[in-house]
């Protein structure tokens, strides 16, 4: 049996039990536990986690500004291995959350114990197993109108009780466990017991509405998982579980999902990436030919389908945002002219494109639209990107994405960021409003983040080796597509490439970029000649998705070392300005070099041959074996 995953959390790092096991004082607890909880967390370990939770915080911390939550769980099977799962998925959330499970069975006059009257309980959630709601079901089909009635009559006294006594209501909606009796046409049987519960579930829903409670939708989910995921039957005999423990993690993620929703924590605002996110490929280099977007190709479709749900978001109320690292006339070139885009710039409240870190960004997002940071969701495919918002803004909420494109509208669907628990006129036009706020009052948070630390975190290897015939097709693919971080634009020919290759007054070197996330593949080119005694630097151009981690620095010690071999007594750099390298227009000055001559826009740079320049402490320079 597949457990359901909260697929879109990063698993737990290899430190995560020894930092729980540090936490043994209240003081800074409560934010690590936060950090510890929003993991892959199983079932072995949301319970070890609640052990440390309900010893430190058995009250509220002083600090939280959410409502404290005393939930009683009501069931008519076994719910108490539940509570643990309900408390870690709620802290989650930055909800602090007692449950106090009701006596087996008796969720009908719960409300008539004393003791859970004494209790004061704000939440009262349902939690009903069909065998116990199939009681009595009629073998006649004329019978078993009335029979629903009544079943109905008496969970409408049960809501009843609850209200009265102060609680809002949860009703979990029913596992369909029992077996078919005709088969696939089940429907036509009112009277078989699969019938009754998909007719229950729908009615359930329509209650809800009337009386003003709060679905908890298992079945949907069960329907996606697969029932074995949610519903063990060996289980079920040997202890009365209908939520088989395995499944308590993804039980309590949903629950909690409507608590903060009905407290407002839900997130806000969808900030998205572009470059093989919202279209496949990178738009500074490939162009609007050149992107995956749109029918008739599988990558098109699976980033078409990101924006079908980020519109659809939006529809309801959801804002819309960009992130991204690019100039920003060429980030917005899709929205205004690719005719497969379903997203368009009226749709974005706040588009922010540039070479500044997005953590800076996101900071400037949320001031500009006026909304906290934990009101944030960054959908980025980029694992390191993930990684520093998580480490920078951990109150943003950064989804874990998988491998294949196809899957990262429903990662970002199933992870329940945006859940809601009704809809109104003024959702819908929410969108709007903040674009027009945005646009009125523009401000930029001019905050710092702890870069070297998460550099360093990194454990950055850049190896470098010399070009070569296996890696030539890539290398001249390379210099003849990157647009961006390409100082001189200058194309190549494998001919050329080769005699280069070849000269004993050049070099060529090729670089690999390894970090804990795993190979980037080669991130930068470098090539130069030697004349008349200066080494002139013909091409240096870098992978986008590094900037900002050191390389360039860790790049020049190797050109450096290259003028030392040599003999060269200088560097020449040179920057030729193009449409799409506005970024790197500063690039030789932020290195030291001095400019020496400009000639419409071209300028010339130069810096003495040293003794070897030191790479960032965070990367670890290599060369090839």
């Amino acid at each position: 049996m597949t457990a359901p995953a909260l697929s879109w959390l990063p698993p737990a790092g290899p430190g995560w039990a020894q930092t729980l096991r540090a936490l043994t004082h209240p003081d800074g607890a409560w934010d690590a536990l936060m950090a510890l909880a929003t993991t892959r967390l199983d079932g072995l370990m949301t319970i070890r986690l609640d052990r440390v939770l309900t010893r430190l915080f058995p009250t509220p911390p002083a600090h939280l500004t959410t409502v404290p939550i005393r939930l009683a769980l009501l069931g008519s099977s076994t719910v108490e291995h539940l509570a643990p799962a309900l408390r870690v998925a709620a802290l989650r959330r930055g909800l602090w959350l007692d449950v106090r499970c009701g006596d087996y069975g008796q969720y009908a006059t719960a409300f008539l114990d004393p003791a859970l009257v004494a209790y004061a309980p704000t939440v009262a959630l349902f939690a009903l197993d069909s065998p116990n709601l199939l009681g009595g079901l009629p073998e006649d089909a004329a019978a078993v109108p009335a029979w629903h009635t009544a079943a109905e009559t008496r969970l409408r006294h049960a809501w009843s009780a609850a209200q009265q006594a102060g609680c809002h209501v949860l009703q979990q909606t029913v596992l369909p466990t029992a077996l078919p009796t005709l088969g696939q046409n089940d429907h036509r049987a009112p009277g078989a017991p699969a019938t009754a519960i998909a007719h229950w579930n729908h009615r359930l829903r329509i209650m809800a509405d009337e009386a003003g409670a709060d679905i908890v939708a298992v079945d949907t989910h069960a329907a996606h998982d697969g029932l074995i995921a949610w519903h063990d039957p060996v289980w079920w005999h040997r202890a009365k579980q209908d939520i088989h423990t395995s499944a308590a993690p993804m039980y309590g993620d949903l629950v909690a999902r409507v608590l903060a929703a009905r407290q407002g924590r839900s997130s806000k605002a969808l900030v998205l990436d572009l470059d093989n996110t919202l279209w496949g490929g990178v738009i500074g280099d490939d162009g609007i030919e050149g992107i995956a977007l749109g029918q008739g190709s599988a990558l098109g479709e699976a980033h078409l389908a990101v924006q079908s749900y980020a519109r659809a978001l939006a529809r309801r109320g959801i804002i819309l945002a960009v992130c991204s690292k690019n100039d920003d006339a060429t980030a917005r070139a899709p929205f205004e002219r690719h005719p497969d885009m379903l997203l368009r710039l009226p749709d974005i409240a706040c588009f922010i494109a540039n070479w500044t870190d997005k953590a800076t960004n996101l900071r400037t997002i949320a001031t500009q639209l006026n909304i906290g940071l934990d009101s944030l969701v960054f959908l980025d495919d980029n694992p390191a990107e993930r990684a520093i918002i998580r480490r920078e803004l951990p109150m943003v909420a950064v989804p874990e994405l998988p491998d294949d494109p196809a899957a990262y509208a429903a990662t970002l669907a199933a992870a329940g960021y945006f859940e809601a628990v009704n809809l109104t006129a003024e959702d819908r036009t929410r969108g709007a409003q903040y674009q027009a706020n945005a646009q009125r009052d523009a401000a930029r948070a001019d905050a710092a983040t702890d870069m070297e630390g998460y550099l360093r975190s990194l454990n950055m290897e850049l190896r470098w080796s010399r070009f070569d015939r296996l890696g030539l097709t890539r290398i001249v693919q390379l210099v003849n597509k990157t647009n961006q971080f390409n100082l001189t634009t200058r194309r190549t020919t494998e001919a050329e490439t080769l005699a280069l290759m070849h000269d004993p007054a050049a070099f060529g070197l090729q670089l690999r970029l390894l970090d804990q996330f795993g190979d980037n593949g080669v991130i930068a080119i470098l090539s130069g000649r030697l004349h008349d005694g200066a080494l002139r630097i013909e091409t240096w151009l870098m992978s986008c998705r590094v900037l900002g981690r050191g390389v360039e620095r860790a790049s020049l010690s190797l050109i450096m070392d290259e003028a030392r071999r040599l003999d060269a007594t200088s560097l020449r750099g040179e920057y030729s300005p193009t449409a799409k390298n506005g970024m790197v227009r500063d690039h030789y000055a932020t290195l030291g070099f001095v400019l020496t001559a400009e000639t419409d826009g071209t300028t010339q740079w130069t810096m003495p041959v040293t003794d070897p320049i030191s790479p960032p402490p965070s990367i670890r320079v290599t060369e090839a074996q």
